[in-house]
């Protein structure tokens, strides 16, 4: 199931509507709106779960019937939520085992949202049973184009049930308490458990120094996978009710990127399509959000997302609430569907009057004006969705180049003790992705479970933990002609974070002809330089840490140029069949990355999409049974020509025909239809 299978003639082009916030006239108003704007698709029942289910007994669908019948009217489709993502007050009064425990051992009352416990019964009978319903009541209704199950399922829970379902879940990952034993290496510190009903959750009254310190990392990476798969459980228990109603739904919910406690990799099979939510802060690098576009697309191996969620406008939870500036919002949209969108949606059509969303973006102030500049810039956007047709629906973009992300790897190299603080998973995943992305290559994020036999180039940073049969696949990848770089921290540790014998680079030692004698650390500030050779060029600064390689059998193409190690290896590459197997063994600057992976594409023969991407510009592919689309973003306040040897197209946004020299306006896209029209 896919968006393009979607009752869609064009791309979809919405958000949350939350009419239940408002008097019936203002649906009126609502609606006759979102024909101005532009929008077919409406994220309806986010939050109405009290007044679908007033009581334990009692289901209410009156209002709910009455929203769907005046899209229904006007020729809208809903993508219909189940509610669940806030219990009712009277659930959380009546059924306290509903409830939450926190990091700190307190249990929750009743506010908020994401305020269930997933392992509560009462949740897991209440939920499930009123997805049930809608799907029994609505099933068959044309205007309910998707499903929502609840919304950004996040958080944690460290209750009493929690622990008991922690206890039958690694009873049935181990089996025995002595593997369980071993794979924590329970003897340091007399960890070591005897009986199953000893086991605790990680908080702060256990083993858990602070959200990230701990003293037994092996039981806290099971318990982030733990509560990971039980959040997962709960979604899944709301899917299954919708399908057995709905054998062909669709049905998803929206995921929030690189969110570091859901490995959504793991949710990604149980999802029909990937839906996610972008706030990017004001300042972040283009790159940054590219990332998280494309990392949502390699979830399901390139299937094209939604955008499920953006602001107009303002984000309300940010330190500084600025506004994006004119043309922001339509840069940052146009971006989504450069890197394999099918849908664009906001979050919300209307600022709600109360409440802690009161100054968040929306399409519509509350006063429901359309002569404010966000709601006309929308509604231009709309146009322009309505003039694309469906022309890039299902296309996909193809990449030779692939970043490795891991949940479980940032999780584990972010629970250790040493060798830094300053280790930050993200950040240089990021830095290694941005340098593919500044010089104009596609790229995908992979993970151990991907077929990686479509690429060039995989690279990869702080790949900490190795699972059983990652080394296996890396080392078929290289031997039948790819490029694999392994970066910092390579190797380490096992899948419960057990330090390979021999150290690192463990199982990959072979393959890289390299390992690791020590690691030092530097304060964030200070730093050595790389000093290329081995017909590489120039000197970069590097940081954060510094591991002395012992070279086994390699070649050396860069030595460190400081303290006692300077003109001691720093990156080798060595020749293994077909391939080449690169260790990088330092954070080189944004120029040091940049002619790293520039040599990597070299060496597997892999081009960017422009041979020159000036600087702020962004270049991506789309390509599918509509053609080859090439998309050109200027993410800069200035005017930007880009040279693409060998083009001939149509821009489908202006209509101009444009050949080898594409001219940028400020802020501006250009979505380039190859071949049309030359």
């Amino acid at each position: 199931m896919t968006i393009r299978s979607l009752p869609f003639t064009k791309m979809p082009y919405g958000g949350d509507w939350n009419p239940e916030q408002w008097e019936r006239p203002v649906w009126d108003e609502d609606v006759a709106l979102f024909g101005h704007a532009g929008i077919d698709l409406l994220s309806v029942n986010i939050f109405a779960w009290t007044a679908l289910q007033p009581d334990k007994d009692t289901y209410d669908f009156a209002r709910l019937d009455e929203i769907l019948a005046l899209l229904e009217s006007r020729g809208l489709r809903a993508c219909l939520g189940t509610s669940t993502a806030a219990i009712p007050a009277w659930m959380a009064t009546r059924f306290p085992d509903v409830l939450r425990t926190d990091f700190q051992g307190r249990a929750h009352k009743f506010g908020d949202r994401h305020n269930a416990c997933p392992n509560s019964p009462t949740y897991r009978r209440f939920a499930p049973a009123l997805a049930g319903q809608l799907a029994r009541r609505y099933a068959g209704r044309d205007v309910v184009a998707l499903w929502h199950v609840s919304n950004e399922f996040g958080g944690a829970c460290y209750c009493p049930r929690c622990e008991a379902a922690f206890r039958t879940w690694l009873r049935a990952k181990y089996g025995t308490l002595d593997a369980l034993n071993h794979a924590w290496n329970a003897a340091f510190w007399s960890q070591t458990i005897t009986e199953w009903d000893e086991i605790v959750v990680p908080n702060v009254l256990t083993v858990q120094w602070t959200e990230r310190s701990t003293a037994v990392q092996g039981l806290t990476l099971d318990y982030q996978r733990f509560m990971s798969d039980a959040l997962l459980g709960a979604y899944r228990l709301e899917a299954d009710a919708i399908r057995a109603e709905i054998p062909d739904a669709v049905i998803t919910t929206n995921l929030m990127g690189p969110y570091r406690p859901l490995d959504y990799r793991a949710w990604a099979p149980h999802l029909d399509v990937i839906a996610w939510d972008s706030y990017p802060a004001p300042h972040d690098p283009p790159a940054a959000v590219s990332l998280k576009h494309d990392l949502m697309r390699s979830l399901k191996a390139g299937q094209p997302f939604m955008l499920m969620e953006q602001t107009p406008s303002q984000t309300n939870w940010q330190p500084v609430n600025s506004l994006k500036r004119p043309g922001v919002m339509r840069l940052q949209s146009w971006q989504a569907v450069a890197h394999g969108a099918d849908a664009v949606m906001f979050f919300q059509m209307r600022r709600s009057v109360g409440a802690c969303e009161k100054f968040h973006g929306a399409v519509m102030e509350h006063h429901g004006r359309t002569d404010t500049r966000v709601f006309r810039e929308v509604a231009a956007l709309g146009a322009e969705l309505r003039a694309l047709g469906d022309v890039t629906l299902g296309a996909r973009v193809p990449a030779r180049v692939a970043v490795w992300f891991d949940w479980p790897a940032w999780w584990a190299v972010e629970n250790s003790m040493g060798p830094s603080n300053a280790l930050d998973y993200l950040r240089e995943v990021t830095a290694l992705y941005a340098a593919f992305h500044a010089q104009g290559y596609a790229v995908d994020l992979v993970g151990s479970d991907s077929d990686l036999s479509g690429y060039g180039v995989v690279a990869s940073t702080l790949l900490y933990l190795l699972p059983a049969g990652a080394a296996e696949t890396i080392t078929a990848f290289v031997e039948g002609g790819g490029t694999f770089l392994a970066g910092l921290l390579s190797g380490v540790a096992d899948d419960s974070d057990r330090v390979f014998p021999g150290g690192p680079p463990g199982p990959l030692r072979d393959l890289l002809g390299v390992w690791v004698e020590e690691v030092d650390a530097l304060p964030p500030g200070q730093d050595n330089e790389v000093v290329m050779q081995g017909g590489l060029e120039g000197t970069f600064a590097c940081s954060l840490l510094f591991e002395q390689l012992r070279v086994d059998d390699a070649e050396v193409l860069a030595t460190y140029g400081q303290d006692f190690y300077a003109g001691s290896p720093v990156l080798t590459r060595r020749r293994v069949g077909k391939g080449q197997a690169w260790k990088l063994g330092t954070s080189p600057d944004a120029a040091g990355l940049r002619a790293v992976t520039r040599a990597l594409c070299d060496a597997a023969g892999v081009l960017p999409l422009v041979p020159e991407l000036p600087d702020g510009v962004e270049v991506t592919r789309r390509e599918g049974t509509g053609g080859r689309f090439l998309f050109l973003l200027n993410h800069t306040a200035e005017e930007r020509r880009v040279s693409v040897p060998g083009l001939a197209g149509t821009d489908l946004l202006s209509g101009d025909v444009l050949g080898e020299t594409v001219t940028l306006p400020p802020r501006g896209v250009r979505v380039i239809h190859e071949g049309a029209g030359a």
